[in-house]
Parts: structure tokens; sequence; C-alpha cells
């Protein structure tokens, strides 16, 4: 995975990078502002000297590198349809491919080649200080939340989004339904299916809207190959 990283930009615009802007060598432009003696050639702004008559050096964004705190949902939902299994492989991948600019867990530490993950599901990160850097989250994202208001609240996310093909496009024409995360029993026909799925389909939209505004999205449907998905939908980029 030393060929690839994690894009560590947005994917859509958005008033905020990833990385900080400051004065330096990198390749992005950051501000023209006066010449001064010794400035290189190379940087005159010549056609801002062209419209004023004054020289201007072109001064480029210094990318600082990023870090990388992942948050591995184990909450109970997880445990559906290989979820679990299939979202610790995303997870491997990713640490690894992050581990040079910087890979941490959320309550763990470095990454040291072990996932940890959280129980109590991303609402575990509502009530706990920011995690520093971009925060990398790999979950299904079902928990009832303001998912709004947690990624606005996180500022810098990558959000690997895992469900089953079978929660996708359930299928269902009668059936007795019961929540693995509180115990609720519903039963569901055809017109509950249908209604499951504009809702779903509505909070997938909402999911990869803000996520891709802060940072990067991807949904990962459990079995496809994650590599060529994470490349394909932009959370892995070449190095």
């Amino acid at each position: 995975m030393t060929r690839y990283r994690l894009r560590t930009r947005p994917s859509q615009p958005f008033p905020g990078e990833r990385t900080v802007a400051r004065p330096g060598r990198g390749s992005e432009f950051y501000e023209l502002r006066g010449y001064s003696q010794g400035d290189e050639p190379r940087f005159i702004d010549w056609r801002a000297y062209a419209r004023t008559g004054r020289l201007y050096t072109r001064v480029f964004q210094a990318e600082s590198p990023a870090k990388f705190t992942f948050f591995l949902d184990g909450s109970a939902s997880m445990s559906l349809f290989g979820k679990a299994e299939y979202a610790e492989r995303v997870f491997q991948l990713l640490a690894k491919a992050s581990k040079a600019e910087g890979a941490h867990l959320w309550r763990a530490g470095h990454y040291r080649g072990k996932s940890n993950s959280i129980a109590e599901g991303p609402g575990a990160l509502a009530g706990s200080p920011r995690p520093p850097g971009v925060s990398v989250l790999i979950t299904d994202g079902l928990d009832e939340l303001d998912w709004n208001k947690l990624l606005s609240r996180l500022k810098r996310v990558v959000l690997v989004q895992v469900m089953a093909p079978e929660e996708l496009s359930p299928g269902l024409q009668e059936a007795m339904l019961s929540d693995v995360e509180t115990g609720d029993r519903l039963e569901a026909g055809p017109e509950e299916a249908k209604a499951y799925q504009a809702a779903l389909e509505a909070h997938l939209r909402m999911l990869k809207t803000i996520s891709r505004r802060l940072g990067s999205y991807a949904l990962l449907r459990v079995g496809e190959p994650i590599t060529p998905a994470l490349l394909k939908q932009g959370v892995l980029e070449e190095r």
C-alpha cells in the first residue's frame, strides 16, 4: 500500500482544507505578494506586472503532513452480514496506507498493527474531544445520530461506509424485523420496504454530501474489492 495514500483535500468545494495553508514550497497557489529583492525570478507573476506595472511574486502553499485518527465502528449492527470482518480489512488497508504520515487509533494511541473497534458506535464521538488531524470513520452509518452535527464538529473527515448488499436492497415482501441496537420489532411488508428504500437513499446522499465537503467519502459493499472501490471513489490516491 506504499504507492497509495489517503486523500487529504475535500472532494467538493468547501471553505477549509485538510492541509495547513501557509507560505512554502508546495504546488498549490497561496497568494501574490510584492516583489522583494532576492525573490526567485521564476516565481514573478508577469501577468500581474502587465496589468499593474508592479512586480509581484507568486507564493505557494506548503502542505503540512496529515495525521489520521481512525475510528472503527464496533456496534451491534456491524455484526450483521459480515460487516465487522470486512470493515476490519478496510481499516487495516487504510491504516497501513497512512502510517507514514501518522496513523492513530481513537482511544488507543499509535497504530501498531491492531485495530480498536468501539462498541458504542459513532455516538461515542459526540461527547468526546475532537480527535487531532483527519478523522477516518469506518462504519455502516446506521446509528440514529445528528450526522451533520457530528461530522461538522470533526471538521476534517474521511468517511468509509460499509454496508451489505442485503441492507442496500433488501427485496423485502413480508417479514418481522428486529433492531439489533434497540431490540424493537416491526412487522414489515412492501410499503415499509419502499419507505425504507427512500429513507436510506436520502440518508446516503446526506452522508456523502457532508463528508465530501469535509474530506472524502466511499460506500463499500461487503465482498467487493476494497482498493479499486476506494480509488474510484476518491478516498485513496496515488502517492
